[in-house]
């Protein structure tokens, strides 16, 4: 099954008030794990960037100024999203720009089915903090490398958190380009990356009834001097 995890970096929060895409990541899973594939585009979005939004993903109009256009890059990235679902957190969002854009650049808005993550952890998780940083902390994902709001780092990160919400890594997913099992698909062995234990501590009462259970054993080989 294949899917593609997707952000976007823009330059505001609406595209009907004229705010632009300035970068799309995406990158590809299959059966919920990533293989590596990848779409990464920084873009000129042929107006300023606001200083709020320079200060959230870094991008300036200096570093966005030799950068493709939307026009120049679309045909790349409907080719690489094809008609996968797509896995975004906050979808209503990117979809939003996604769609203004290809209509400026005269394509039809897509048709993709969009999986929003940030719904599914309301869902998963009423009240508690539904950002990716905070969703990295949950699951123990390694995200010390995100100083601004990456398109690709984002992805990277939420492909993590989406296979987690997905019940966590497992041996012998299939996965496309690993090596043939017996019933003729293709598997791979998943390493899951080491995890300190948790460490319960016993609360007095039980410490007190354990205590009390220990002591009516007779001949207890631990008591023997």
């Amino acid at each position: 099954m294949r899917e593609i995890v997707l952000d976007t970096e823009t330059t505001g929060f609406k595209p009907e008030e004229g705010h632009r895409l300035v970068e799309i990541g995406c990158i590809e899973l299959i059966n919920h794990v990533a293989t590596g594939g990848k779409f990464h585009v920084y873009i000129n979005p042929m107006r300023p960037v606001p200083p709020e939004a320079s200060a959230v993903h870094g991008l300036t109009d200096e570093f966005l100024a030799d950068k493709p256009l939307f026009t120049e890059v679309v045909g790349e990235f409907l080719e690489f999203i094809g008609e996968s679902p797509l896995v975004i957190h906050n979808a209503a969002f990117d979809m939003a720009f996604l769609n203004a854009e290809l209509k400026w650049a005269g394509f039809p808005a897509l048709k993709n089915t969009a999986v929003d993550t940030l719904m599914m952890v309301r869902q998963r998780f009423p009240g508690s903090p539904a950002t990716l940083d905070a969703l990295c902390k949950r699951f123990n994902i390694d995200n010390s490398s995100r100083t601004f709001h990456g398109a690709l780092l984002d992805s990277q990160l939420l492909g993590e958190v989406y296979l987690e919400l997905m019940g966590g890594r497992q041996a012998g997913l299939a996965l496309a380009g690993g090596p043939a099992a017996k019933g003729g698909g293709p598997v791979i062995s998943i390493d899951r990356p080491y995890r300190e234990p948790r460490v319960f501590q016993p609360s007095e009462a039980e410490l007190a009834a354990h205590a009390e259970m220990v002591g009516k054993i007779k001949n207890a080989i631990w008591a023997e001097e």
